[in-house]
């Protein structure tokens, strides 16, 4: 009995550890992420560690003093502070913008050397091997020192960890170097293990310096400097000398001195004497409000935590996030793409506000404090096309606060946001996406927000003609359906206010305002007059209503300039009406020549996968029947072909997520074909199983599930919603978010 006894629990044991080993090592949505895909071919993705939604991050730095590269020709090399193909690392930046088209941040460089101080980033700059980049973790070599850099990050702090040789070892905090030259800057040594400071940011996508604001930052270290101080560098730096404010610590202490500089080109520097291998590890927290806050968003949030902790603390966040979908089935190298993907719509938008609910206000006369999250970096033409999409289905408490956040901006600045950035309203790009958003949120039931307010904004930016500035050329949009020539980019334009306008009309029949929605349901159908019928395209008219003369159609590819068209031409705008796509055929003769001329921009190869005008193309086929195949065909292919597990792994500018969402919805079928419309689109998902848990304050089941019934490449046969066929390629959000299973059947 005894003898039985201990070989049950010999038995339990075994089951025990093998049980415990396969849960330690199984692989983790988390591990899957791939920091690198995006950081080439324009994708201006950083590899380095960030929290999800986080407002602090850390980049390595390797865009200034670049050689033989087309630096200063190719606007890659400046709009983001990393890009693969680099070599020379000047610094590691504690702010930083993910999939952006414009420079912006990546400032307040951190860079460990060795031997004696030396100032010029030129000259203490380093090439660099063995880099490894995962969620909330980047490391490397730095080979110049023989320095070790690894990185973590909480959502307001970084926190660096360099290994140095023995012998002298230097940190330098440099305020002279970023993306952009926004002048003043201030950096004081508090004590030996302690810095704080600011540095001026702003003009992002060349807006005026006038529109600089400050952020804010403490560093403590884990060991304080035998040596530490300020520099300061002439305005124009031509070999002079810097100027120097070095001094020793102890003496600093004993008078009970500040050392403290303002200018430009400024910095700080910590020096140790090491008589063997030792670490130093750096923890920088950021504000946007104050210095204070930044200390106290450093000590609450990180506090006397190891960088071990707190990366683990932040993977376990990021794990938690990106398990909300799971997926079963496919390569490694699906896994990685799509998990990267997710991944990077958790970037954007993000956290603004400090620990303690503090953030500024648009235009910053004032500091504001929420009680849940104030967001910011609202890239919306881009996003309102699926990323908003996404979140509501996946996230809705975030995109319930994203909401939230516009509203609170209209509140401070009369209109909604546009493309707003730290609190900064840029107005960059045409268009007035944030009603597209919030009516889209509303209409998929997440209404925790004031939808009252919401749809007077709304209006205010549909209706007010004198002093607009997110509706440039209301009055010929209003009396001639469309804007002429004499506006920047008008048939883009045009398009874009349709695209509001719908969904102002299907806000307001959802909130029982008759009137309006008939209103705003005809203004949105205004392209038409845009329709040429010989071209089967839109195309400019001048302010007597002539068309434009000469067009070219093709005119406006790769972001050439054109007079009718934002970032495209005619044929990538083409489709660009998702909200009357029937009208669109009926236009151009019905089904047969929809597709006709819809396969010719791929024919053609009109189709610009890189950018937001027709990211939607590939799906349209759905509305043609017996052609969704060709759907499910173009979409399989352009992942294959755009989107892969290697740096030059996205089409092109991530968007702040918007290429990234593009990628998530393709990979697990479905898509959100008009924006404001709570409608997705089916085609073939790349997984064998795709479970999508919700939360249950917005959605009464536990989780969807989207399955493929045979493994293999054949075209649809059928679509079943628990057990019952659709008799179309659509499904309205709540048919899909109350079903239990969603299964594709293919031949």
């Amino acid at each position: 009995m005894l003898l039985n006894k201990r070989n049950k629990i010999k038995t339990a044991c075994i089951f025990y550890m093998l049980f415990f080993s396969i849960t330690i090592f199984a692989q983790q949505p988390a591990d899957y992420v791939n920091p690198f895909i995006g950081t080439s071919n324009f994708g201006a993705a950083f590899p380095g560690p960030i929290a999800p939604r986080g407002m602090a991050s850390i980049s390595p730095f390797n865009v200034a003093g670049v050689k033989n590269t087309p630096m200063e020709k190719d606007s890659q090399w400046l709009s983001n502070p990393y890009v693969n193909e680099n070599t020379f690392l000047t610094g590691f930046s504690q702010v930083n913008l993910s999939g952006v088209g414009c420079p912006e941040l990546g400032v307040i460089l951190l860079m460990p050397t060795t031997g004696d101080v030396e100032i010029d980033h030129l000259k203490y700059g380093s090439t660099y091997s063995n880099e490894v980049a995962k969620a909330a973790y980047y490391s490397v070599n730095i080979d110049k020192y023989k320095v070790k850099g690894e990185f973590t990050a909480s959502k307001r702090v970084g926190v660096s960890r360099f290994t140095f040789p023995k012998g002298q070892s230097n940190v330098l905090l440099n305020l002279g170097v970023g993306l952009t030259n926004e002048e003043g800057a201030m950096v004081k040594v508090v004590s030996p293990t302690e810095i704080e400071g600011m540095r001026s940011v702003g003009s992002f996508c060349y807006n005026s310096p006038e529109d600089a604001y400050p952020v804010y930052f403490v560093a403590k270290f884990s060991k304080p400097g035998s040596k530490f101080g300020v520099w300061k560098k002439p305005a124009k730096y031509n070999g002079v000398e810097a100027q120097w404010m070095g001094y020793n610590g102890k003496a600093r202490m004993m008078e009970n001195t500040i050392k403290t500089v303002v200018g430009d080109s400024i910095g700080s520097y910590f020096t140790y004497k090491f008589d063997k291998e030792e670490t130093v590890e750096v923890k920088i927290g950021i504000s946007y409000v104050s210095i204070e806050n930044a200390r106290e968003n450093l000590e609450k949030e990180v506090g006397n935590k190891s960088f071990d902790a707190v990366y683990k603390e932040t993977y376990n966040e990021w794990n938690e996030e990106l398990s909300k979908i799971s997926v079963e089935g496919g390569s490694k190298d699906d896994k990685t793409i799509f998990y990267t993907a997710l991944y990077h719509t958790l970037i954007h938008p993000n956290t603004l506000n400090d620990f303690n609910g503090e953030y500024p206000e648009i235009k910053r006369s004032k500091i504001g404090k929420t009680e849940g999250t104030r967001y910011t970096v609202f890239s919306l033409w881009d996003t309102y096309r699926n990323l908003h999409q996404l979140m509501s289905l996946v996230y809705p408490k975030q995109q319930s606060n994203m909401v939230k956040s516009m509203l609170e901006m209209y509140d401070e600045n009369g209109w909604l946001p546009k493309w707003e950035l730290n609190s900064t309203e840029t107005f960059t790009m045409v268009g007035d996406p944030a009603s597209i958003v919030i009516a889209d949120t509303y209409l998929k039931g997440i209404r925790d927000f004031d939808v009252e307010k919401a749809y007077k904004a709304m209006l205010k930016g549909a209706d007010q003609i004198e002093n607009n500035p997110l509706r440039p050329g209301l009055k010929d949009y209003i009396e001639k359906g469309f804007l002429t020539t004499d506006n920047k980019g008008p048939v883009s334009t045009t398009q874009e206010y349709n695209v509001s306008d719908y969904s102002i009309s299907l806000l307001a029949k959802a909130l029982g305002k008759k009137a309006d929605a008939e209103r705003f349901k005809n203004r949105s159908l205004s392209y038409r007059k845009l329709f040429d019928k010989n071209l089967k395209l839109l195309r400019p008219r001048i302010a007597n209503g002539n068309w434009y003369e000469p067009f070219d159609p093709a005119s406006g590819a790769n972001f050439e300039e054109n007079v009718g068209f934002i970032e495209g031409n005619a044929w990538q705008y083409a489709f660009m009406v998702p909200h009357d796509i029937n009208g669109l055929k009926k236009l151009m003769g019905g089904d047969k020549a929809f597709s006709a001329q819809l396969q010719k921009i791929f024919d053609i190869k009109q189709f610009d996968m890189a950018n937001e005008p027709d990211i939607a193309n590939p799906y349209l086929f759905n509305y043609v029947k017996g052609e969704e195949w060709k759907a499910q065909e173009n979409v399989k292919r352009l992942v294959k072909e755009y989107f892969q597990n290697k740096p030059k792994g996205l089409p092109g500018n991530d968007d702040t997520g918007t290429m990234s969402a593009w990628l998530v919805y393709s990979m697990i079928g479905i898509y959100p074909i008009s924006p404001g419309d709570p409608v997705y689109t089916i085609t073939t998902p790349m997984f064998d199983k795709v479970t999508i848990k919700l939360d249950p304050k917005y959605y009464k089941n536990e989780s969807i599930v989207i399955e493929k019934e045979v493994n293999k490449d054949g075209k649809i046969k059928a679509i079943q919603v628990d057990g019952k066929t659709l008799n179309s390629y659509f499904i309205s959000h709540d048919d899909f978010v109350n079903g239990k299973t969603l299964k594709v059947i293919q031949n």
